[in-house]
């Protein structure tokens, strides 16, 4: 792990143009698109530098986390105040590989077509990391006796929200007494989303010669049984009046070194998105007890649901500036995919989380991924509008 704290640098002048903050805003956009952070392996290092420097250039107290080589995620600060907390804007910086299918567009190029711009991460979510930083450049000069805010532009999320995992655990990210994820939603705002448990299950065996199976012991017909079992298993869990029931996936099936050997080894991979509420560790011992103890779980992500009551103060002021810009007034949803906020929120307990961003949540880890660029820019307004609210500006 290195953390590397830089000093800030002279602010430059503030754009006001709303004109010219939503043509920055696609810019931006575009120049994030052109940093190839697939994850795997990631590299974010590159895009999280070059955030950074603009940052340290509008005035922002900058610093740096690697909880391993280039992936790096930014931590800035601006204004701040004894009496209330700052309000936190979220987005991570890595993406999805590209996919078997061929692209129509260069993926990392930014073009456009209509109101179109394409690229990987375009929704999910580099144009929300450039609508955050934007609405923060625009209103940096404004903010120094206030509250403030704290951007964190993460590493890792895709896969398992390992950068923000490990950000969680040093002291780096300070107090939040809200926060913002920016994640793709259509500018529509959410009140959180499902916890996730992710684990592999390994099962071992007895290799023998194909032609021989009763001299070894098959662990993929162990592998098999336990699948069929985690199929039909029942969390006893009623549903949640936003978030629906749990949910259980088996997502990876290995085993064996070829078909002439019985296989000795054998591993799924099995994804349960979970409720408010739900104890990991006791689901996680019920599983072990069904699956028998000769299995092998290796959990390699585990977070807790995100929730916030649609009743709630400051949730309800954000659904207020959103109504003005989607026409009508917003209900209580909840994204179905997991964000960073699950790991974030160890280190900002309590603070309340809304999911707001202008990606097309279903374009998300899509051939030809697009983004609005209209949403871009309304999601620069709405941003602004919040942090105006949070500091009392």
């Amino acid at each position: 792990m290195v953390c590397v704290r830089l000093n800030p640098v002279k602010r430059i002048g503030e754009v006001s143009s709303v004109r010219m903050s939503g043509q920055d805003a696609i810019a931006l956009t575009r120049s994030l698109l052109r940093f190839e952070t697939v994850n795997p392996p990631g590299r974010e290092r590159d895009c999280a530098r070059h955030a950074g420097a603009l940052l340290e250039q509008w005035g922002f107290r900058v610093e740096y986390h690697e909880y391993a080589e280039a992936r790096t995620s930014v931590i800035a600060r601006a204004g701040g105040s004894p009496s209330k907390a700052p309000l936190c804007l979220t987005g991570h910086l890595d993406v999805v590989p590209l996919g078997a299918r061929a692209w129509t567009r260069d993926p990392f190029a930014g073009e456009t077509q209509g109101d179109r711009l394409y690229g990987r991460g375009s929704s999910d979510m580099k144009a929300g990391v450039a609508a955050i930083l934007l609405a923060s450049r625009n209103l940096s000069k404004k903010i120094s006796n206030t509250p403030g805010i704290v951007l964190v532009l993460t590493a890792a999320e895709e896969g398992g929200c390992i950068g923000s995992y490990h950000l969680a655990q040093t002291k780096l990210l300070g107090k939040a007494g809200a926060m913002i994820v920016g994640e793709p939603t259509s500018n529509y705002p959410y009140v959180g989303h499902k916890g996730s448990l992710k684990f592999y299950a390994g099962f071992g065996g007895t290799s023998a010669h194909g032609s021989m199976p009763e001299l070894g012991v098959n662990a993929i017909y162990k592998a098999a049984r336990a699948v069929s079992k985690l199929e039909t298993f029942d969390f006893a869990q009623p549903a949640h009046p936003v978030m629906g029931a749990p949910t259980m996936n088996v997502g990876t099936f290995e085993g064996g070194q070829g078909v002439n050997m019985v296989p000795d080894a054998a591993r799924v991979g099995v994804d349960i998105r979970t409720l408010p509420g739900m104890d990991h560790q006791a689901l996680l011992a019920r599983i072990r007890e069904l699956l028998g103890e000769e299995t092998e779980l290796d959990v390699f992500s585990d977070m807790p649901a995100v929730w916030t009551s649609p009743a709630e103060e400051w949730v309800q002021s954000v659904f207020e500036i959103c109504r003005r810009q989607l026409g009508t007034q917003p209900e209580p949803r909840t994204a179905t995919y997991n964000t960073d906020a699950g790991n974030l929120l160890k280190a900002y307990r309590g603070a309340p989380t809304v999911v707001l961003g202008p990606g097309e949540p279903q374009l998300a880890h899509q051939t030809d991924e697009y983004c609005s660029m209209e949403r871009i820019r309304q999601s620069v307004a709405l941003y602004e509008e919040v942090i105006r609210r949070w500091c009392g500006i």
